[in-house]
């Protein structure tokens, strides 16, 4: 009797040390509280935002701080799940310091105060910023408003010895001068003070990625930084003891339209479940589902995956382990050092 032979499924790979620390996340927006453009359109899900980016390795976050009263809430989330916050003001929200009741030196010193008592302990700050410069979005702080109070937030960092949270756009001949002029231009400004930092959400050339890492600061790349063939080169580009993983949720998702898309289409099923799980509009909410144009932490998964596949020959582990170790060095993440040391040397044999 003949035999058939049926073709067996190729099985998914398995991945294993797979952790992530998302160093840039929004968790302060209305969006994870059921509010979208202003308008109550569902039920507060954050706690259902962050059990599934638990599910997907999201082991910490560093919640940002992009205003004073910003900062305040960031640092409360961070208190209240265990995380990590900074305390900053962005560049188009600089205008507030010349707003403030008391003027730009009464706004610095509130931030001053904010994170000398919020230096250690659970929910600390571990970075000044988000600060630096936007000259994409002038309309809402004109590029002189923000050079002055980008000078001013870098003393911050001088004071406490604090790694730098910072944004850049269009700007990058200024947003460097600055730095240097304020003694971040080698060594990430330690003989000055300061304590390194990372460039998030970057969007820069590859030219710009060896500048900013001559200069000792660390990058970190989301969605947003993924977006065309020429953004994936600079991102190419980047040393692996100078990458960092974000998602700058509930901003910067990764969309079809994305040079990044190819290799998003290539995640196994399994992790693709995890970080890209269906989703449906805010109209149309259900209980246990991410809702439909809000970027979510599990996403940073997908972020790592894309530079996974652009570096071939470099286990997907190995690319996940190299950024948990960078993010826990710069920021000086204590309570996940041992960890993420014998991960990194596991994922290497």
């Amino acid at each position: 009797m003949p035999v058939t032979v049926v073709a067996r499924a190729a099985a998914e790979p398995t991945f294993r040390n797979l952790r992530f620390i998302d160093i840039g996340v929004n968790l302060t927006d209305s969006v994870f509280r059921g509010y979208h453009h202003g308008r109550k359109k569902h039920d507060d899900d954050l706690d259902l935002v962050l059990e599934r980016s638990r599910l997907a390795g999201v082991k910490s976050m560093i919640i940002t701080g992009g205003s004073l009263h910003e900062s305040k809430e960031a640092l409360e989330l961070a208190r209240t799940y265990g995380f990590y916050a900074t305390i900053g003001c962005h560049p188009t929200r600089s205008s507030q310091f010349d707003k403030f009741k008391g003027g730009p030196s009464a706004y610095l010193d509130a931030l001053d105060a904010l994170i000398e008592k919020h230096l250690r302990g659970k929910g600390r700050v571990v970075a000044v910023g988000e600060c630096g410069l936007d000259y994409d979005r002038t309309h809402f702080a004109d590029p002189e408003t923000q050079r002055a109070h980008f000078r001013s937030q870098l003393g911050l960092a001088k004071k406490y010895h604090l790694p730098l949270f910072l944004h850049s756009r269009a700007a990058h001949a200024d947003f460097v001068k600055i730095l240097r002029d304020e003694g971040f231009g080698q060594d990430g400004g330690k003989a000055a003070g300061g304590n390194g930092g990372v460039v998030h959400s970057f969007t820069g050339t590859a030219e710009e990625v060896a500048e900013l890492v001559q200069m000792g600061f660390h990058i970190s790349v989301n969605g947003c930084s993924m977006k065309t063939e020429a953004n994936l080169v600079a991102v190419k580009a980047i040393p692996p003891g100078k990458i960092m993983f974000e998602t700058d949720s509930p901003w910067c998702s990764m969309t079809a339209s994305h040079a990044s898309r190819p290799h998003i289409d290539a995640l196994p099923q399994s992790l693709r479940s995890l970080y890209f799980p269906p989703d449906t509009k805010p109209e149309r909410f259900v209980y246990g589902k991410p809702v439909k144009g809000r970027n979510e932490p599990t996403s940073i998964g997908g972020v790592a995956w894309v530079l996974h596949r652009m570096n071939e020959g470099v286990a997907f582990e190995r690319i996940a382990e190299r950024a948990w170790k960078n993010t826990v060095e710069v920021f000086g993440l204590d309570e996940l050092r041992d960890t993420s040391e014998n991960a990194l040397a596991s994922a290497s044999t």
